[in-house]
């Protein structure tokens, strides 16, 4: 919602821009089947999209809208979502704008009872966190879609009916400029939480439902307090209710804030109430000057997901495919996730370079993340928003203890994300050869990209496929040559590094151990004292899933 006398759009801080409609081939009557199809053209569906491109795979993106979503909603990337940024090529803008943090505190009756300090060591190359809105988000990525030949974006593009055969999936594209049928090999369902196409295949998300409601409110105001995370538990301004607050670039603050049990969505949502709420909620935090309402919305904590992410030609991504509470950010970067992990597959499939099994391992991947999203999410939904009166005892208990005490002060820490360890499986190999590590990144993990001695970071040399680390000394290794030919014959996107240095401490190595990366920089296999047959069957292996 906008104040008063403003359009949707009208924004204090950001110019929407507006794309046409437009003819395309299929209107003329030219029938093409396309390898790709992607239904939503928000942060999920954009990145989708540029992982394919990565690979030299055209896709066709479609929106109904024409523009981006309005409001901020989703404003923290976390660090795995800059590397993925980084790998679609579309990192630099994010980087320069985002308001990057990694600590957070909590307060209880306006005492500080807990601070956060997420790791991050100095290895590392992105923070732990960064604070944008949405806009910006889309429109970075839609600034690198533009520059990319290989993706076809059609705006006001209306997806009105599908029909799935053997040989792939057709659309009903309704448009201002007329309407036409759509061919696909593969589509990708990321058209949001009341994703259209989930309904035309009658499916439904399901899960759980948390009772508490919190009013989402950005305001423009100018304040000094730090990029941080900050929690509030019966604050003055927010009585018996918690509020939480973001620093976002432009001098725009997020502020939720709880709303009491009992108390009518329908008023709270008026803007004298909202602008009443903010008011009190700012003198919490000892800002008396001028501020100005942005924009404002409600939401709910739900735990909700398909029980299967993929349907025949059809992968759900994003919030088509689950819908996970705000506490943690987990939304927007588990979207971003999805995008990248089917993306590498389909493009490795469409190429023939692995088997059509290797599809099979999507949904299995990305729905055990979202299950061990809920896991964890709902720890935290159930103490910032207690579904029943002995929670609400528990935490009053914990938090008053909190004031004098360590132990209960944790409990206090929205719980922020943290990228999921994929278990043993057809992509995650030989876990009696990981347990041989001492430490490092297991298998099913996400990689760390190791600043270097030379100032250059590990994982910037990684290219397009599947990548092999083999860890040398002082002396460097004369079995990298034949290794990496090998694997390189299975994989022509293979690519070799000798790592030395302070990787070797990240990775809990030694001079000739070896790991073996996935294209999306998670860890497939790795081996304390490298076995060239074995690493190269467990390659085979990866590129084989299933068949």
């Amino acid at each position: 919602m906008r104040p008063a006398g403003k359009g949707p759009l009208d924004s204090l801080y950001f110019d929407y821009p507006v794309f046409a409609a437009r003819a395309v081939p299929e209107q003329a009557g030219v029938a093409t089947r396309h390898d790709v199809v992607i239904a939503g053209a928000g942060p999920v569906g954009m990145a989708a999209a540029l992982t394919l491109a990565r690979y030299g795979v055209r896709s066709v993106l479609l929106d109904r809208k024409e523009t981006f979503n309005d409001g901020s909603r989703a404003i923290c990337l976390a660090r795995p979502s800059l590397q993925i940024l980084q790998r679609i090529g579309a990192v630099e803008p994010f980087v320069a704008k985002a308001l990057g943090w990694r600590h957070g505190q909590s307060f209880y009756r306006g005492e500080r009872i807990f601070r956060l300090e997420m790791p991050h060591g100095d290895h590392e190359k992105y923070l732990p966190m960064y604070n944008l809105q949405q806009q910006y988000i889309e429109q970075y990525l839609w600034d690198a879609i533009a520059r990319c030949p290989l993706v076809d974006a059609r705006w006001q593009s209306e997806v009105t009916a599908l029909r799935r055969d053997d040989d792939g999936i057709t659309l009903d594209i309704a448009t201002p400029t007329g309407d036409y049928a759509l061919r696909g090999r593969y589509l990708l369902a990321a058209d949001g939480a009341r994703s259209p196409v989930r309904g035309m295949l009658g499916l439904r998300l399901a899960g759980e439902n948390f009772e508490g409601r919190y009013v989402i409110a950005d305001v423009r105001m100018r304040h000094d307090f730090p990029t941080e995370r900050r929690a509030f538990f019966e604050p003055a301004g927010n009585p018996g209710g918690t509020v939480l607050i973001h620093k976002q670039p432009d001098d725009i603050w997020r502020v939720d804030y709880q709303l009491r049990e009992g108390e009518s969505e329908a008023e709270a949502l008026r803007e004298d109430n909202i602008r009443r709420r903010v008011q009190a909620i700012l003198a919490d935090i000892g800002h008396d000057g001028p501020w100005e309402l942005e924009w404002w919305s409600v939401y709910t904590a739900n735990t909700l997901c398909l029980d299967d992410y993929r349907h025949g030609p059809v992968f759900f991504i994003g919030d088509s495919a689950h819908i996970v509470p705000i506490f943690g950010v987990r939304g927007l970067n588990n979207g971003l996730a999805d995008a990248h992990n089917i993306g590498w597959k389909l493009a490795y499939v469409l190429q023939g370079r692995a088997a059509p099994g290797l599809l099979d391992s999507y949904s299995p991947e990305r729905r055990g993340a979202t299950l061990d999203v809920f896991a964890n999410a709902s720890k935290s939904a159930r103490f910032m928003t207690p579904p029943t009166r002995g929670w609400k005892l528990a935490r009053a208990a914990a938090l008053s203890l909190a004031v004098k005490h360590d132990f209960t002060r944790p409990l206090a820490n929205p719980r922020q994300m943290q990228a999921f360890v994929y278990p043993p499986g057809p992509l995650t190999l030989h876990p009696e050869r990981d347990a041989a590590f001492a430490g490092g990144p297991t298998i099913g993990s996400a990689a760390p990209n190791v600043r270097l001695a030379d100032g250059d970071f590990l994982l910037d040399r990684a290219g397009d496929g599947f990548t092999g680390l083999l860890f040398a000394g002082e002396a460097g290794d004369t079995r990298a040559a034949d290794l990496f030919a090998a694997l390189g014959s299975l994989d022509p996107g293979f690519t070799g590094i000798v790592a030395s240095g302070p990787a070797l401490a990240v990775y809990g190595a030694e001079p000739g151990s070896f790991y073996l990366l996935r294209p999306d920089l998670h860890v497939a296999a790795r081996w304390r004292k490298a076995d060239a047959a074995e690493i190269r069957a467990a390659l085979a292996t990866c590129l084989g899933a299933a068949t």
